[in-house]
């Protein structure tokens, strides 16, 4: 009889903590809780680990700050490309909040990487700007800019694609084949040269003599290979080459938006279906859609999305007048621009890496 009891007792406590591993194992409906019931969890969470968001991207780093001074949330990032945070996502809990590039959202999806939360902000973020059942949202875009090192070359600061073909120093734009910097960069040299979305072979043909040229820097586009001169001619998001060239005070740096060829695209915020800190994760995207947290990218020049959010006139003014991008194609379909995305990283795999090797 003992052994009988025993027998069922181990059982029970089995079957307990199958139920309590597949429990943990689902994530949180976080759109049942209330913003005060999120804050009081995010507190008790204290931290939130975040892959891709590092202070010098959009500005990012106020924003953490105003998480932890507000809420006493703790935060730590690494910074990682889009393909490597879903990666990252599927294969370790620990992080909890990522921001990828409109290309990568739905494969966040279709790989059951990211969970819903559609912040007290959510009708007055544009319907392009969200998926419908809150799995991303961006907060803000960024149009494709060029920031030049003028004491590294000898040719003029370019202003143009044209100009970049004319030019003699090397560019500079990440990783192709996993980034959504790259990837941006290449669908806005379509445009310059007559093509788009449906036609990229412009592109590829500017790139392949860029590659055969030698002028392909095979390194990431990073603040501190800027700041060691190792960019001679770079090409990222208009916050991010804002945000370089202030904080490189060692070199002439001058940034601009190319007049034939740029786009305007925005980054996701996705919180990992895995994320170990759900509520803090939830809680930073609030913030991050909040008045402060669109005011912080703003600063950065970045273009918030928030439809109802006001920028003080000192930021505009220190930033990109809206003149200089009102010609860039806005992105909105992210389906298929991940499908001309995937084209993308294909081809460069198959076509330009061989060249820089």
């Amino acid at each position: 009889m003992k052994k009988l009891i025993c027998i069922l007792s181990a059982l029970v406590l089995m079957v307990a903590g199958v139920s309590f591993a597949l429990a943990a194992s689902q994530s949180v409906d976080l759109n049942s809780f209330t913003l005060e019931e999120i804050v009081d969890k995010a507190k008790a969470e204290g931290h939130v680990e975040s892959v891709g968001m590092p202070d010098s991207w959009a500005n990012w780093g106020d924003s953490w700050k105003g998480l932890t001074d507000e809420y006493g949330i703790k935060h730590t990032d690494e910074d990682m490309s889009s393909a490597e945070e879903l990666t990252m996502f599927k294969n370790d809990k620990t992080r909890d909040i990522g921001d990828v590039g409109l290309a990568f959202t739905q494969q966040a999806i279709d790989n059951d990487l990211v969970q819903s939360y559609k912040t007290t902000y959510w009708d007055s973020v544009p319907e392009w700007a969200k998926d419908k059942d809150g799995l991303w949202m961006i907060a803000y875009t960024g149009c494709t800019s060029f920031i030049y090192n003028n004491d590294l070359c000898k040719d003029p600061m370019p202003t143009s694609w044209a100009d970049v073909r004319k030019g003699s120093y090397k560019l500079t734009i990440g990783d192709v084949v996993g980034g959504a910097t790259g990837q941006g960069v290449v669908v806005a040299t379509a445009y310059a040269f007559g093509g788009d979305l449906d036609n990229l072979e412009p592109a590829f043909e500017f790139w392949t003599e860029m590659a055969k040229a030698g002028r392909i820097d095979s390194g990431d586009i990073l603040l501190a290979r800027i700041q060691a001169g190792e960019v001679e001619c770079g090409v990222s998001w208009s916050y991010n080459v804002l945000t370089y060239r202030d904080s490189t005070p060692n070199y002439k740096l001058t940034v601009g938006i190319p007049s034939d060829g740029s786009i305007l695209v925005g980054y996701a915020s996705v919180i990992s279906k895995n994320a170990d800190n759900p509520f803090a994760a939830a809680l930073a995207r609030e913030y991050i859609f909040s008045d402060k947290g669109q005011i912080n990218l703003a600063k950065a020049g970045a273009i918030p999305t928030r439809t109802n959010v006001e920028i003080p006139d000192e930021i505009v003014k220190t930033t990109f007048d809206p003149a200089s991008y009102a010609n860039a194609v806005g992105i909105s379909d992210a389906k298929h621009y991940a499908e001309v995305c995937e084209e993308i990283s294909d081809w460069w795999a198959e076509n330009i890496i061989p060249l820089l090797n």
